[in-house]
Formats: C-alpha cells, structure tokens, sequence
C-alpha cells in the first residue's frame, strides 16, 4: 500500500520533512516538478528541496506515495478536512459516497483516488454488462471474399501466388473504436497504478471480460473530439473519469516504479459550486438561483458572477453573491474585490450584493454603501460562513447564506 503524506492547500514539502510515514524523494520531487511544468506551474510553485503547493487540493500518487493536499479554513486535523474535501466533493457530484460511512471517511480509510477509480470501474463494469455499443469504419484486410473495394497494388503484392484471397479496403461494424478503446486505455492503466486489492481483483476481472480491441496512444486532441450521443449517452461519466485518468497519467518512461497520476481541484471553483448547490438544496420559494451568469463587458470579453438570486415574483436578478475562499485580514477584502461587485451592481441593476467568505474568526457584516451608481443605493456586505459545524462539514449553510442577505 503506498505511504501517505498529509499536506494543507499553501503549506511546503521538502525532501527534508518528516510527515506521517516519510517524505519524498529527489526522484519523486523531479516527477511533481516535471508535471507541474507540463500544467503551466498552477499546482505548486519549486522552493529550494521541495514544492509550495497553492490553491489546489486533491491526491497525487507517485509510485508507493500518496501526497494528499486538502483545504483549510479553520482549525481541525487532516482527518477532519480529509473527510470535509470528499463530503464537498461529493456534494458537487464528483464522487460518489453513497456507500461510505462517516466513520470510514473519518479513519481514512477510502482514498480519493480509490474512490474514483472505483466508480470508474463500476461503470465500466455496468457498460460491458449491457454490451459495449458498436460503430461502422473502414478497414484494410486480406480476406478470402471480396468486398469492399480491391486495393490493386496491395492485391498483386500480397497474393500474387494466393489468388483465392483478395486485399480490400471494406466497412466494417464492431466494437473497435475511440471511445471503447479510452476505456480500454484508462483500464490498462490502472492496472500500472492501482495496489488496492479490492480494486486489482476487479480490474482484472474487466480486462477478462473486455473485447478484443487494439489498444492505441490516446492524445488529448483526441479527447478532445469525442462527442457523446443518444446511443453514446451511458458512457458519459465513465469517459469523464477515463479522460481524467489518461492526461493525468505520467508513466515512468525509465521503467521502474515511479509512475504517477493527479486528481487535483481549484479550491476556489470547488467552493463556488459547493455553495451554489447548497442553496439549490435549501427550502425555499422565493429565489431562483442561477451560477455562472454573464454579460458583455468589453469588446469580446464577458463579465460572469459566481451567483444570482432572481426574484420568482417579478422575474429580476436581487442579489449577487460571489464567493472567496481566502481567508482576509481584519476583515478588509481587495479592493479589486470591491471594484468587481460594483461592476455586478451594475450591470445586473442590483441594489445588493455579498462577498462570502470561509468564516475563520467572528467578525462584523454589515451592507457597505458604494457612493455612486445605482442612484446611489448599490450596497455590498462581506458574509462570512462557517466551513464546520458540530466537527462536520455544515450543512446549514445555505440558509445560514439566505438570511445574510436580509440584514
């Protein structure tokens, strides 16, 4: 089983430290250098001996070591916040934790990784179940019937002396296609990175049942053209997770065991969608609660709030909220944060608006008032809610959000 370390979103790891069950090595550190530098350096920033990690949280596997990054807002252990991202997570619908208890997310004793992989495997497992669907392509071959269209040059150089077959370019219907072999490629390569036994049994058991199909170097332009339909439709989460797991894979091209994958998260995007779905979540009837809205701005670009609060009633945005997850000082936000509410002020022709924040400490909320637009009633508060409740992830918290904006 690998070695785990535990690290906090913005905190270092060295080649010095001691966490947990060991540290990592020069090997290892070239690895997580050399993938950050394939993904623009946005997971971590190099120090001396080690990484800065930054607003990213999630897992990376580097042959028997386990580097879990996870957010933190306020006090708590890494068994707490462990617990805190795989609830968040699965709130967002990124996993699936119907089947684990509290008190195993507690322990740790599932992985993010394991957790994914599993439900990849158990997709996968519900597609070959119903039959991997079919598709028509064209193909070369040295058939004993003729049909299709003879490939003359081909033809006179293969069966010169093997007149009863005939080399024809011909349509063919079967299972050999790109999206059949993504799945095929992300299964052979958990088989390279997987060490628990549950999962190995039944990946073993799908390479088994899987048909005869080439496996092929899968790009990410190919990714990138593959487009679900009607008939295409039931693989739509297990090619998400197979895409995950195909870019975020970085083999040991020296052929020992260093071979790596990543499942990190933007912290502050996971934050945003946290909140949106709590409030969908909260009972209410008096707002529609829309994300990610937008506008024009300027030119080509666009202006986008996290959230907006339409009134059911009279069909008009009421609220914006944008949510930060940083924690400020002496509770006084940026003021390109400010200059960014009042722009939404504006052009959503709102009179209110919040910037909602981890709550870290008790602090004051009240609607500050910008001095011109709107006629000079365009407000914005600082909302601070709290991450944890009662030692668990809050589930309040959209109401908590809710009354925020009455006062």
């Amino acid at each position: 089983m690998s070695k785990l370390i535990s690290v906090f979103e913005h905190e270092h790891l060295t080649i010095h430290d001691k966490r947990n069950k060991g540290t990592i090595n020069k090997t290892q550190l070239d690895k997580l250098l050399a993938f950050n530098d394939n993904h623009d350096n946005k997971y971590f920033t190099a120090i001396r001996d080690g990484v800065k990690f930054t607003e990213y949280v999630g897992v990376i596997q580097i042959g028997n070591i386990t580097i879990e990054i996870l957010p933190k807002a306020d006090k708590g252990d890494y068994n707490l916040w462990h617990g805190v991202l795989l609830k968040m997570l699965s709130v967002c619908k990124k996993i699936n934790l119907e089947t684990v208890s509290d008190a195993n997310l507690s322990k740790r004793h599932f992985s993010l990784l394991d957790l994914y992989f599993d439900r990849f495997l158990n997709e996968v497992e519900k597609l070959l179940h119903k039959g991997l669907i079919k598709k028509y392509r064209y193909r070369t071959d040295n058939v004993f019937a003729l049909k299709g269209q003879l490939q003359f040059a081909k033809n006179i150089q293969h069966n010169l002396v093997h007149q009863e077959r005939f080399y024809t370019k011909h349509q063919t219907y079967d299972q050999e296609h790109l999206i059949n072999q993504i799945l095929l490629k992300a299964l052979n390569i958990l088989s390279k990175l997987v060490s628990n036994p549950f999962l190995t049994d039944k990946i073993k058991k799908l390479q088994l049942n899987f048909p005869e199909i080439k496996e092929i170097s899968i790009s990410k332009v190919q990714l990138d053209t593959v487009k679900l339909n009607r008939k295409s439709f039931d693989y739509s989460e297990a090619i998400q997770i197979a895409k995950m797991i195909i870019l975020n894979y970085s083999p040991d091209i020296k052929g020992g065991n260093e071979n790596m994958i990543a499942l990190l998260f933007d912290m502050n995007k996971l934050w945003e969608e946290y909140i949106f779905r709590m409030l969908l979540k909260t009972p209410q009837n008096k707002f529609d609660i829309s994300a990610q809205s937008s506008d024009k701005f300027w030119e080509t670009k666009t202006i986008r709030p996290d959230i907006v609060l339409n009134c059911k009633v009279c069909q008009k945005p009421m609220f914006i909220i944008d949510t930060k997850w940083k924690v400020i000082k002496n509770t006084q936000p940026s003021d390109d944060d400010l200059k960014q509410m009042y722009a939404y002020n504006q052009y959503w022709n709102v009179n209110k608006s919040m910037l909602l924040y981890p709550q870290v400490e008790s602090a004051s909320e009240k609607f500050g008032k910008y001095h011109k637009g709107n006629l000079g009633n365009s407000y914005c508060k600082l909302g601070f809610v709290s991450v944890l409740k009662d030692g668990k992830l809050n589930q309040d918290i959209g109401q908590e959000i809710l009354l925020k904006l009455k006062n």
